[in-house]
């Protein structure tokens, strides 16, 4: 039997009879008119690739296009506090290369880690030939007369095992360095390791011949391992190889013990400009 209240909706609706509203549910009368509109959208369109990407991310995951400035504001209710633009704004981002990832800086090239290990096979095989002499290319006394050959001397070898392990390093480590900070970055710490380190040996020493890049290879090494040394000190992870880096570091450091040509001054030289200039780099980079 009906009761009161559904009586009183009976006499204020006369089109259903008493036994009609005895078997009425709460649903009766429900349309899709009644369904609330006001949520936010399950999508945009990005107008540069047509793809359907979520409303609350600023640029395209297909192709990078710079949808929105700034994250949408949500209110308590989950909808977008403001208005979503359907039109996308203008972008000062370049278009993707291809094989890049969006989000990902590409990685640069080893250009001048490449001209590094060039000049060393270069003067590590020119001066056997009938060209030029040995001579002709290293410092023999006061440096300050020959400038132009403390330079040279530092990508001179006399003794192929030294080649090999110099190059070997400058190329693994110009290469990490290189792509972390640029080019500058390697001209500069080769230039101080190598040429500075050799000037320095020749200052201090009685007319002693020294050649190859054992300051030059210290130097990017110690630079390129500075980041994970200190995060080591401070017991964080790291992902750098140090165990491989202290092996090949301690080869080219005891290399004078092998041959005369390598000079301790020149490896002492390296290890510290490539440990100061790894800390500078580190403060103006701290990522």
């Amino acid at each position: 039997m009906p009761g009161s209240e559904e009586l009183a909706s009976c006499e204020s609706n006369p089109g259903r009879s008493p036994a009609e509203w005895a078997y009425a549910t709460p649903f009766d009368g429900f349309t899709l008119d009644d369904v609330s509109t006001g949520g936010p959208d399950l999508f945009v369109v990005c107008k540069n690739c047509g793809s359907e990407v979520s409303p609350y991310i600023t640029e395209c995951p297909y192709c990078g296009t710079r949808l929105r400035k700034r994250a949408p504001k949500i209110d308590r209710d989950g909808r977008i506090a403001e208005r979503v633009s359907r039109r996308p704004t203008a972008t000062s981002l370049p278009r993707l290369r291809r094989g890049e990832i969006p989000g990902i800086r590409p990685e640069r090239h080893p250009y001048a880690t490449l001209v590094l290990v060039a000049l060393g096979l270069a003067g590590c095989l020119i001066w056997r030939t009938s060209i030029i002499s040995i001579l002709d290319l290293v410092a023999l006394g006061n440096p300050a007369n020959q400038w132009w050959r403390v330079f040279t001397s530092a990508f001179v070898y006399d003794n192929t095992g030294y080649a090999v392990v110099a190059l070997a390093i400058i190329a693994i480590y110009g290469t990490l360095m290189e792509r972390r900070h640029g080019p500058v970055v390697v001209i500069a710490l080769a230039l101080i390791g190598g040429a500075g380190g050799l000037a320095l040996a020749w200052h201090l020493s009685n007319n002693h011949l020294f050649l190859g890049g054992n300051g030059a290879a210290l130097a990017l090494l110690s630079a390129w391992a500075v980041p994970d040394l200190l995060r080591l000190l401070r017991k964080h992870d790291f992902d750098g190889d140090l165990i491989g880096t202290a092996v090949l570091a301690a080869v080219i450091a005891l290399m004078p013990l092998a041959t005369l040509d390598a000079s301790w001054v020149a490896a002492g030289v390296g290890t510290a400009a490539g440990l100061v200039l790894g800390l500078l780099l580190m403060r103006l980079h701290p990522g």
